[in-house]
């Protein structure tokens, strides 16, 4: 019988008046309900947010204590009949007389073509010349050609809501202001004439390096209604690293602005872009004098913008760039991945179904345009016709969760290193984020402790796990608002993709997760890289048992290899996935020298060409460690130093965080330095990182 004292109730911060009060109420449930039924029960009368939150772990412990160990962690949200009905997924499954999510999505699998149609016309895409074919898989998975002979520009589709219904509402200075979706159309407009007018063409290849504002969510759409493409560059990065991305792409110029305010610090961008020899300039100012110092050639915002609030954006193929976003390779430099006018229908696809965004709601998801969650909260949020949320200050602190309150946000997304913070620091609490309906969590592996401390904060709200990439343009696996949700854990494949788990080409558990293409939002080309190298050679065949359940244009492929790439090519992805026995899913972290550092993709190799480079290093390698319970990888560096820095170890951590900050990214912080004498190698004398990994994880080095 599960029991509970008084005591166990008081030291979780309870007064003793209200600890004796609901005791009799908790221990009838716990007595007489099932799990599931006693913790629906406690969350609705007892759970409230303003609670302690040692409370909620103790009341969730103690209700499913008995839970099948196998099967843990428990759900701690379940969907009513009526929240599962009011769901596009609900709609959707109606609409195909399908009963059950599972026939859903291996219906979506096995009729690719049908689903990204039925999608494309459930959100209104609008085509100046609509397609012939969905898709075209003569050339195999690895080259679909998409919406074949169709003509549009995407951000057409971002403009079906009415004029007079709010697009952005945003806090700068405490104050909350809303940008209207006539007023953003007209502001892209005089963005996209403005670059008309300074003289770029179609194709032409446009930097924006700066906050998630309002003003960079116009410059963004104006650039690719203008038919350009848009340059994503992070504002953090530094110097170097801007004009690693600015050469990559051949950028012709750039949008920023003269400096990033976060509290009372003003941290420089415009002189980053000036040192990272950038091309002609926009500049924003949040000071009004900065617009006399501007280099020759670089035009202040009010002086580029346009008067002419109206524009025929420019239609191109499906296989246009739109946008250029980087992502980590292992090589040091970063993978340049474009984004073409189909990738935007995943990231707006995934957020109608999994994140289940409708009409009229409030998204938020503190991001940037330099990541991908950028211009999917942009494409998410405007094509299903809902208003985007941006907060211009740090939401690390209470001011964040004010504006979620105060602008009635109905699905926050968030990174898991953030919500830790939040529950260190307690800034959280009290506040009402009751329009919430559901969190989505993305960037890095999850925690299942702060998972149910974030669910905790609404009410208990469901949260939809998000993993996938910048080269998918949203997930391969997700959860939905149609499935009980637990804390950390993935509930589904995207709908549209499946994956398997392999151990070579062997079925497992827990392994190395391999894509079965295609699908919309799927890259096909690097502008830096060989694509079929880094996603395709060598990968496992697919097997049979996986095949048999395709539909017959993909079981029937022949298995042996061919010039093309037959249809069951797998597509390599970098992740290490466990397979629950209830059914959901676990991230694990990398299989390769890739990891993630606050919710940002970087290499081994991009950390320690920068390490390197500091004196008295001779040699360092760069690991990401999970903690035991799980959660965001915390950054190792292994160094081989001179004798006389060997002692000083303090000095030494202090001055490599330095440099990562200074030439590489302030955001990358540095958990733990280990001096050793050599680094370990293979034959080929390749740096063995995985044994480094091992090493610091049998060590234990979070217990120090």
């Amino acid at each position: 019988m599960k029991q509970l004292s008084l005591e166990q109730i008081v030291n979780c911060g309870v007064d003793r008046q209200t600890a004796i009060a609901i005791l009799p109420q908790v221990e009838r449930w716990l007595a007489a309900l099932p799990a599931v039924e006693c913790w629906q029960q406690l969350t609705r009368h007892i759970l409230k947010p303003d609670c302690p939150f040692a409370l909620h772990e103790l009341l969730y412990e103690t209700t499913f204590s008995d839970w099948d160990a196998s099967q843990k962690p428990a759900p701690a949200w379940f969907p009513s009949q009526e929240e599962i009905e009011s769901t596009n997924i609900a709609a959707l499954m109606h609409q195909l007389q399908i009963a059950s999510y599972r026939e859903f999505h291996a219906w979506s699998v096995q009729n690719r073509d049908r689903f990204w149609e039925m999608t494309i016309q459930r959100l209104g895409i609008r085509f100046r010349q609509k397609y012939t074919q969905i898709v075209d898989l003569s050339r195999g998975v690895e080259f679909p050609q998409w919406l074949v002979n169709a003509r549009f520009n995407i951000v057409e589709s971002c403009f079906q809501a009415p004029e007079d219904s709010p697009a952005i509402v945003f806090q700068q200075d405490g104050v909350l202001s809303t940008m209207t979706y006539g007023e953003l159309h007209a502001l892209s407009n005089r963005v996209a004439n403005g670059l008309v007018d300074w003289g770029f063409r179609p194709g032409d290849a446009i930097a924006i390096a700066m906050p998630m504002t309002a003003e960079s969510v116009a410059i963004y759409l104006g650039i690719i209604k203008a038919g350009c493409v848009v340059v994503s560059i992070a504002d953090s990065f530094a110097a170097n690293e801007i004009a690693v991305r600015l050469q990559i792409t051949q950028a012709k110029a750039i949008f920023t602005q003269d400096y990033i305010q976060r509290g009372s610090k003003q941290l420089p961008l415009y002189t980053k872009v000036i040192d990272a020899d950038a091309p002609k300039a926009v500049v924003l100012s949040l000071d009004i004098s900065v617009s006399g110092t501007l280099r020759s050639g670089d035009l202040a915002w009010q002086k580029f913008l346009s008067s002419n609030e109206q524009f025929d954006a420019v239609a191109t193929a499906s296989e246009a760039y739109t946008n250029i976003l980087f992502s980590s390779g292992t090589t040091g430099e970063p993978k340049a991945i474009p984004w073409t006018q189909t990738t935007p229908l995943k990231c707006a696809v995934d957020g109608h179904l999994h994140q289940d965004i409708h009409p009229g709601d409030v998204v938020a998801w503190s991001t940037n345009l330099g990541w991908m969650m950028g211009p999917w909260l942009i494409y998410a949020s405007l094509i299903n016709r809902a208003t985007i949320a941006l907060y211009y200050d740090a939401p690390t602190e209470r001011g964040f969760g004010q504006f979620i309150q105060a602008a009635r946000v109905n699905m926050l997304g968030v990174v898991p290193s953030l919500v830790s913070i939040w529950k260190t620091t307690a800034c959280m609490q009290g506040l009402d984020w009751s329009a919430i309906k559901a969190f989505s969590s993305t960037g890095e592996c999850s925690n299942p402790q702060d998972m149910l401390f974030l669910m905790s904060l609404a009410g208990y709200k469901p949260i939809i796990e998000y993993c996938g990439g910048t080269e998918i343009g949203g997930a391969y696996i997700t959860g939905t608002l149609v499935q009980p949700a637990a804390p950390a854990t993935f509930t589904t494949p995207a709908l549209g993709l499946d994956f398997v788990i392999l151990a070579g080409d062997r079925p497992i558990n827990k392994g190395e997760l391999f894509i079965i293409p295609p699908s919309i939002g799927l890259s096909t080309t690097l502008l830096n890289k060989d694509h079929h190298h880094v996603y395709f050679a060598d990968t496992p065949s697919l097997p049979s048992a996986v095949r048999a359940g395709l539909s017959d244009q993909f079981a029937n492929q022949p298995v042996t290899p061919q010039v093309n790439p037959p249809l069951l090519s797998l597509r390599r992805h970098g992740d290490w996935i466990e397979h629950l026995p209830n059914g959901y899913y676990r991230a694990c972290g990398r299989v390769d020298d890739t990891m993630n550092l606050g919710g940002i993709k970087v290499s081994a190799v991009e950390i320690e060409q920068v390490l390197n480079s500091v004196a008295g290093i001779y040699q360092t390698a760069a690991i990401a460690v999970s903690p035991p319970e799980g959660g965001p990888s915390q950054l190792v560096i292994f160094a081989v130093v001179a004798p006389d820095r060997q002692q000083d170890k303090a000095t030494l951590k202090t001055q490599l965080q330095k440099a990562i900050a200074s030439q590489l990214n302030p955001l990358f912080k540095i958990y733990d330095l280990a001096i050793v004498d050599a680094l370990p190698r293979t034959a080929s004398n390749k740096v063995m990182r995985r044994a480094l990994r091992d090493r610091a994880s049998s060590t234990n080095v979070f217990n120090k």
